[in-house]
């Protein structure tokens, strides 16, 4: 099994905190990747939250293809974080040339645009980055995106960190996602390594999707160019709940009766069992099949976890006004928050999402048995 953890905080936190958590998780996954979703940010990209920020990793020769690429495109570089290695990488890293954290100015053209256009072109950006770096793997891009810094890379979680530094005063966020990697389905692959992004929603996932194949069919079918890659079988999980919010403009509360839907004869006695039994069918090749534990972050800064109906993957969540994690394991969220209250600590059961939103007052519970608010 992977691990994961989250974290969302009045104050900015550095993402060793995440990655210290993984690290007493440790006896539960093999320490062949991890993965870093950070953003809410402080430190240096407090000020500029509206930039797009490039995060990937790039050879000598990538670099000099994606400086070209931005600037026929009229970005121009606003602010980089540097990450100076050393020349040996710890063992089980790979050698690299560039990690790229880069923030830009919009081209002038750009001035105007719709929000609706401007999420597409940065999209497009990226996918078309990613492209142009499969064949050689001179470029490797994570995200492209306002407020969002992506980190990914082979090895131990804790080894990583120390080699690019990852305590700096620079890098700091209110909102961090760490998954630890156990390599099981797949080989090593940067794509295939959690958490995964598109358009200002994240997710990370620890268990199997054996739902894969007609999920990645559905969405490949909806002709979203977004809806590609699938290293792995857990990126579904990520553009579903895109599809969800984006397409349908419904609510997170509405993914758990996406992904796991209520039996036929439980929708007969719910509030909107009508609405809930179209869905259902409409959605029906989205349904998944886990066990999977499910942890992600709206594009309002909201973080939720979910659990499938099967409730085989631990899940806990916890804290207090100001501060809350989501935890594979009680001993990670009791390392990041020690003085919270306990009795208020929740595992979330197959009915149930647990969302924290932005304000970070409380955790809301709800149950796919309640009543739903009415659609966006």
């Amino acid at each position: 099994m992977c691990r994961l953890f989250a974290i969302t905080s009045d104050d900015p936190l550095s993402p060793m905190v995440a990655i210290k958590a993984l690290e007493i998780m440790k006896e539960g996954y093999d320490g062949s990747g991890v993965g870093l979703f950070l953003t809410d940010l402080g430190g240096s990209f407090e000020e500029i939250k509206e930039a797009p920020i490039l995060s990937g990793i790039f050879s000598h020769s990538g670099i000099k293809k994606l400086d070209q690429f931005m600037m026929e495109l009229g970005f121009m570089t606003k602010y980089k974080l540097s990450f100076k290695t050393s020349k040996n990488p710890p063992p089980g890293v790979p050698k690299r040339d560039v990690y790229l954290v880069r923030a830009y100015e919009y081209p002038e053209g750009w001035e105007g645009l719709s929000r609706e256009e401007i999420e597409h072109r940065l999209m497009t950006i990226r996918l078309t980055l990613r492209h142009m770096g499969e064949e050689t793997g001179d470029i490797v891009v994570f995200s492209f995106w306002p407020d969002v810094i992506m980190i990914k890379e082979v090895g131990d979680p804790m080894d990583v960190a120390e080699y690019l530094q990852l305590d700096r005063k620079e890098l700091c966020a209110r909102i961090i996602m760490a998954q630890g990697r156990q390599n099981t389905n797949y080989a090593i692959n940067l794509y295939a390594c959690h958490p995964f992004f598109i358009q200002g929603i994240a997710t990370m996932t620890n268990g199997e999707n054996t739902a894969f194949v007609p999920i990645k069919e559905f969405l490949m079918s909806r002709g979203f160019p977004g809806y590609i890659g699938y290293q792995s079988d857990s990126e579904v999980f990520t553009h579903i709940l895109h599809y969800i919010h984006k397409k349908l403009g419904l609510g997170i509360e509405y993914y758990k009766h996406v992904i796991t839907p209520l039996q036929d004869q439980d929708l007969e006695h719910h509030p909107q069992g009508s609405f809930l039994k179209v869905l259902k069918e409409t959605c029906r090749r989205l349904i998944i099949d886990g066990p999977n534990c499910v942890i992600g972050v709206l594009p309002d800064k909201s973080m939720f976890m979910v659990q499938d109906r099967k409730k085989l993957r631990p899940g806990i969540v916890g804290g207090s006004e100001g501060i809350f994690a989501f935890s594979s394991e009680a001993c990670a969220l009791e390392f990041a928050i020690p003085n919270r209250d306990k009795t208020k600590d929740f595992q979330p059961m197959h009915l149930d999402t647990v969302v924290v939103s932005p304000d970070r007052k409380e955790m809301k519970i709800w149950r796919q048995s309640e009543p739903l608010p009415l659609p966006l």
